[in-house]
């Protein structure tokens, strides 16, 4: 066929308009879809399987409407229809006009989409703590599970039904078709409250677990009730009167009964995990839950959940649950500088090993084994590809994903520790410590205007909680805005801020300040809390004009951090705080030593890595070596780390800070002192 006729005979069969005509048909039904689906809960797939049958369609369509005419006596082969008979000029008019009915109903859907989609995105600007909350419809198949009450005469047996409500909670958030919000978002309130409507909204829930355990001997009673949180409707109760080794069975049920009645469709594997069984000794699974009330509990000592573990595995040397719990407390420990010993990383290792060895595949063996790669391997990458793999099967921990934001920072990856931060507040809304952190990664990143916001979102929610105020301390020592740093630590002492403003507006600290380093400073040498108040320790010497008191103090710090070092060789804070005190005490060469130390411990870990060649900077300037310091200061000026006193490095800190007065005049400096242009 010549192609001029065969393109002819295409426009005169009306290929081209079904082509077109078809194509809006399938926009329309896939903008119709994207509104429709989501409402009956259609699975994902649903979706993909419309577009790949629209796109076979096509071709389809095409063929057709060669092959066929439409004439008044009905379809017939093209063929068979003379050109004087056919009537495709009026049927391709009748196309056109149904065509453009169908584009202009597809626009009004998209316009209709956008809309949608921007007022769900938009944040509420509610003058409550709710403000950050997303203006997202709530999942009807969402749950927080609050606090369990405890009903045994024995008040010692609290962490019973705390263990409970966790064990509950942990096997719920193995749920993949539930959203389950993290203990630490709701262990703040009471196990009855007041107004369920206001918790179900603050959390982002539709639903709410509560209960009561009593205990008496072997004995327990559990009461268990779902409720609709918007409603007050209780959708379903339960009581369970179990021997203690039976209590299993009882988290199990209600996991399934709760599941159950949100329409939540276990899979096989999902029900293989519910029904685990992690002993057979009662009295260890009491020790194991002793442990796990005592680590969600921030003003207890880890050490404490450690030796509930450690009686829990002692009773029962199968309990792989109690041996992951163990690997990770003791990772804990480690991590925070609060026990550095080679004693405390091989028990470590004999737990995880335990825990592999016994069950390889428990979701909270691999948690224990990234936790061992993170603290003590320091090998983040490994750590966060076991947390990838881990998240596929544990979907709503926040845990995981929070880890793997605290991690990305670690690896200089801040954009994308924040984004896994901000996921994380979504399954933990009421997690201060979360919160707070994720307003840290924003200082690092000098994005004071988010972090504020941040902190102030925090005060809505907590408003009793005066330590958020050295967070704008913080931000605003960053922007160099003392005097509004000033105006809230007026109102607010905030111990490390006070004395860098102190350093700042260049002026002596009252004495109480001082006193008060003198007596952390009989802390435990080991203790990282104790290392951060060494780090200022030279800025208190700088400040005072006291030399009876403060060289006794950095000589205790010089002696202490000695003799720490020898037990906990890889301690970087203790080299910073001996560094910090060798300098003040004129030891020039044994303080850049001590320092460079830090800084090769710190080498893989973006975070710490800014703090200690911060802290190194900062000795080489005050010993006046300009051209050591300086391509330093431009280095630290580039990346994201976390300040030694708190904000990072900035132009504005630079041109305020005492440290660096040796540095001023030379041209290089005050270039780096310039504020760069927004």
């Amino acid at each position: 066929m010549n192609p001029g006729n065969f393109f002819a005979e295409l426009k005169r069969r009306n290929v081209y308009k079904v082509a077109v005509a078809y194509a809006v048909v399938g926009w329309l039904l896939i903008q119709a879809a994207s509104i429709i689906l989501p409402t009956f809960e259609a699975p994902g797939w649903t979706m993909k399987v419309l577009i790949a049958a629209l796109a076979i369609g096509l071709p389809i369509a095409m063929m057709l409407a060669w092959a066929f005419e439409v004439t008044p006596e009905g379809i017939k082969r093209a063929e068979d229809v003379s050109p004087n008979e056919s009537i495709t000029h009026r049927t391709g008019r009748k196309l056109i006009a149904t065509t453009i009915v169908l584009a202009v109903i597809a626009g009004g859907l998209l316009v209709f989409q956008m809309l949608r989609t921007k007022s769900s995105t938009a944040p509420r600007q509610d003058a409550s703590a709710a403000r950050t909350e997303a203006a997202t419809p709530i999942a009807e198949k969402s749950i927080a599970v609050l606090p369990f009450e405890n009903l045994s005469e024995d008040k010692a047996n609290a962490f019973f039904a705390s263990g409970i409500q966790d064990e509950i909670l942990t096997r719920l958030a193995k749920i993949g078709a539930l959203k389950v919000i993290s203990r630490s978002s709701t262990q703040q309130y009471q196990s009855k409250p007041a107004s369920l409507t206001e918790i179900g909204r603050q959390l982002g829930v539709a639903n709410i677990l509560e209960g009561s355990v009593q205990k008496v001997g072997n004995a327990v009673h559990i009461n268990v009730q779902l409720i609709k949180a918007e409603s007050d409707a209780h959708l379903w109760a339960e009581s369970y009167n179990r021997k203690l080794d039976d209590i299993f069975a009882v988290e199990a049920e209600v996991a399934a009964a709760v599941a159950d009645q949100l329409n939540a469709k276990l899979t096989g594997s999902e029900k293989q995990e519910l029904a685990q069984k992690p002993t057979e000794n009662p009295a260890a699974y009491e020790a194991y839950l002793r442990g796990i009330a005592q680590l969600a509990q921030l003003n207890v000592s880890p050490v404490g959940s450690q030796a509930s573990f450690a009686e829990a595995v002692r009773l029962d040397p199968k309990f792989a649950l109690a041996w992951a719990a163990l690997c990770r407390t003791h990772a804990f420990i480690y991590f925070n500088y609060i026990d550095r010993s080679q004693s405390r990383r091989e028990a470590a290792e004999k737990s995880l090993a335990e825990a592999v060895r016994l069950q390889p595949q428990l979701p909270e063996t691999q948690l224990a084994r990234a936790y061992y790669q993170y603290a003590f391997l320091r090998d983040y990458t490994g750590a966060r590809d076991l947390l990838q793999q881990l998240r596929m099967i544990w979907p709503s921990n926040a845990e995981i994903i929070q880890l793997m934001g605290y991690i990305s920072a670690r690896l200089g990856e801040y954009e994308k520790s924040v984004e896994y931060l901000r996921q994380a507040i979504a399954s933990n809304p009421r997690d201060a410590f979360l919160r707070r952190t994720t307003a840290d990664m924003y200082v690092a990143m000098r994005d004071f205007a988010t972090a504020q916001r941040m902190v102030e979102e925090m005060q809505q929610m907590w408003p009793n909680d005066a330590d958020l105020a050295q967070w704008k301390v913080r931000i605003f020592q960053g922007r160099g805005e003392l005097d509004e740093a000033q105006r809230i630590e007026d109102h607010a002492k905030t111990p490390i801020q006070s004395v860098y403003q102190f350093k700042l507006k260049r002026i002596a600290p009252p004495a109480d300040v001082f006193q008060g380093c003198e007596k952390f400073a009989e802390k435990p040498a080991g203790q990282f809390s104790r290392a951060d108040v060494m780090l200022i320790s030279a800025a208190l010497l700088e400040l005072s004009a006291d030399k009876s008191r403060s060289q006794p103090l950095l000589v205790k710090v010089r002696d202490a951090t000695e003799a720490t070092l020898k037990q906990q060789p890889d301690n970087w804070p203790l080299f910073v705080a001996r560094a910090c005190a060798l300098a003040g005490l004129g030891e020039r060469d044994e303080a850049l030593r001590a320092a460079d130390q830090a800084i090769t411990l710190t080498a893989n870990d973006a975070r710490d890595h800014g703090t200690t060649q911060e802290m190194k900077t900062r000795l080489l300037a005050r010993l006046g070596d300009k051209d050591a310091a300086i391509p330093l200061l431009q280095h630290l000026l580039a990346i994201s780390y976390d300040g030694a006193y708190g904000p990072p490095l900035t132009p504005a800190l630079l041109r305020l800070d005492s440290d660096f007065d040796s540095l001023r005049g030379d041209p290089r400096f005050e270039k780096l002192c310039q504020d760069k242009p927004q």
